[in-house]
């Protein structure tokens, strides 16, 4: 094998240069906050609820505190819980899953295609039972899945469709966003993502008055719209912060950009990796990523990582444990996942953020190329 030179690292990550292009924007924001004292709700997170919903092409959009907090809030404002079941994919971040539990409802896991990772009508249909009331596809890694077949499937058979869209803010499918094809859009602006605060922060999009409205209740405690002190259901606290709300406003300016950008850089690792080495997640026919994770699959994943992580590369593993298999959720698996189960021991995520160089991309794929075994053997 090839000893390369050991040069300065590629980290997996890196926001310094996201945070330059926004910095004055948002201390300029966080001054004015700072006159105005107005630190929770407010103007300020009312305008990017109306950026987000104009964004997604929705009519509103409901900030809320996390990701997780917004799967769960919709699924509650639906009138999910106690003996309803909610079809998941095996592979996703746990939230999706936690959240679903947290309604009191159950999770029934479904396996994935085993090119896309993603959801699909077949794989909905071979695990609906009678009390299946809703299904959540997860826009994994920043592509949506045939949110069409879903959708149809769904309407079919009275299902409602909640999108998991935490990693996918600005991706499509057909000619709609992310978060615009079912009945909410659930997101986190966990710092890392394509739209990231500065802390934790979610919102829930719709274009259902009457969802919306429920849902701004439950964040804030139950309250009745317009009242203070008149607590009508049980809600809880997870309301966006105007500190981050400012962060959120000032970034999505620049979504798309950082989406051509992280484009770019996916189109040249497919273009450099031998895909016999280190295989591409496939893409979506229909869609349009956003590329919130650049995800291979390789044989001897932590050997890879090793040697990698030797030439100064850092990656990352989303995710090494399907869904059904963590202790927690054992209960509700109901037989093997072939291809959830495979992609976990397989998946390893690269580089990715918009200000990576394609010098640094060349050098990932041409150390992976060098370190991978062929796949086939």
């Amino acid at each position: 094998m090839t000893t390369l030179e050991v040069r300065s690292g590629v980290p997996f990550l890196d926001l310094r240069r996201v945070t330059d292009e926004v910095a004055a924007d948002v201390l300029a924001g966080w001054e004015a906050l700072l006159e105005s004292g107005a630190f929770i709700g407010g103007e300020v997170v009312a305008a990017f609820e109306r950026e987000l919903a104009a964004f997604c092409g929705t009519s509103s959009a409901i900030g809320m505190a996390n990701g997780t907090d917004a799967l769960h809030l919709a699924l509650r404002a639906l009138g999910i819980g106690p003996g309803d079941s909610v079809i998941v994919p095996a592979n996703t971040f746990v939230a999706t899953v936690e959240a679903v539990v947290l309604a009191g409802a159950t999770p029934r896991f479904a396996d994935v295609d085993p090119d896309t990772l993603l959801l699909t009508a077949d794989s909905i249909a071979s695990v609906r039972v009678r009390s299946t009331k809703a299904v959540i596809p997860v826009h994994l890694y920043g592509q949506m899945p045939d949110m069409d077949s879903i959708s149809e499937y769904a309407h079919a058979h009275g299902l409602l469709v909640i999108e998991d869209a935490a990693q996918a803010q600005g991706a499509t499918f057909g000619k709609r966003r992310a978060g615009a094809h079912g009945v909410a859009g659930c997101f986190s602006f966990y710092p890392g993502k394509n739209l990231g605060a500065f802390g934790d922060a979610g919102a829930v999009v719709t274009s259902d008055p009457e969802l919306a409205d429920r849902l701004r209740s439950l964040r804030d405690h139950g309250r009745a719209m317009g009242t203070h002190h008149d607590h009508v259901v049980v809600g809880t606290n997870s309301r966006l912060d105007a500190v981050q709300a400012i962060v959120l406003s000032a970034k999505l300016r620049h979504l798309e950009e950082w989406n051509r950008a992280r484009g770019d850089r996916m189109a040249l690792y497919r273009d450099l990796l031998d895909p016999g080495r280190a295989t591409p997640v496939a893409e979506q026919t229909g869609g349009r990523g956003v590329h919130h994770l650049a995800v291979v699959r390789v044989a001897g994943r932590e050997r890879v990582r090793r040697q990698l992580d030797d030439h100064g590369i850092s990656t990352g593993i989303h995710y090494p444990v399907a869904c059904h298999l963590m202790q927690p959720y054992r209960r509700y698996a109901e037989g093997a996942l072939p291809a959830a189960e495979r992609a976990a021991e397989e998946v390893m995520s690269l580089p990715m953020y918009p200000h990576l160089m394609a010098d640094d991309v060349r050098r990932v794929a041409e150390t992976l190329n060098l370190v991978a075994d062929r796949r086939d053997r």
